[in-house]
């Protein structure tokens, strides 16, 4: 469908200001580095350098600071998300019953690989360890909605129906 997402930024001045407060609320209290990356995130949908910087910056900390801390916890993301994401689990459950296959297949589909966006931003892929529905092996999901006993064929068609129908939502 298209390459590897190389999005730019696009951040707002109505973003700047917003974190601009979130910043001022932290900048003298201890450990305000991960409110204030909790706050960035919250804002944006993820932690681009610029952002970053601007945390950086405001909080007087070193950027290697802010990017070890970013890139510590599993909860920050330093890649955009798209409007539509997709995660695949490969959980042992979902593994044995080929859920690298389907992985496979929604990469081939969207033309980028797992951790990446599209470059329309409409979607992104990632990889989860367990969804709690070892029942229904293999699992994805796309946003809310989950997908169980899947093939790579039928985890392509979910993804065409997202291109067509939800897509243009």
């Amino acid at each position: 469908m298209s390459e590897k997402a190389t999005i730019p930024f696009q951040g707002t001045p109505e973003q700047e200001a917003e974190l601009k407060k979130v910043i001022e609320a932290h900048r003298d209290q201890p450990g305000g580095l991960m409110p204030t990356l909790q706050g960035a995130q919250g804002i944006y949908g993820y932690l681009p350098i610029e952002v970053q910087k601007m945390i950086a910056d405001g909080l007087g900390v070193s950027l290697s600071e802010v990017f070890g801390v970013a890139t510590f916890y599993s909860q920050f993301s330093l890649t955009p998300k798209g409007e539509h994401k997709v995660s695949v689990c490969l959980g042992t459950a979902c593994y044995v019953k080929g859920s690298d296959k389907v992985l496979e297949a929604v990469e081939q589909k969207l033309g980028i690989k797992a951790g990446e966006c599209t470059a329309d931003g409409k979607f992104s892929i990632e990889c989860c360890r367990c969804v709690g529905a070892c029942g229904l092996a293999p699992v994805m999901t796309i946003g809310e909605e989950v997908y169980g006993k899947l093939t790579p064929d039928q985890a392509s068609k979910i993804i065409d129906s997202y291109l067509t129908e939800k897509g243009g939502e």
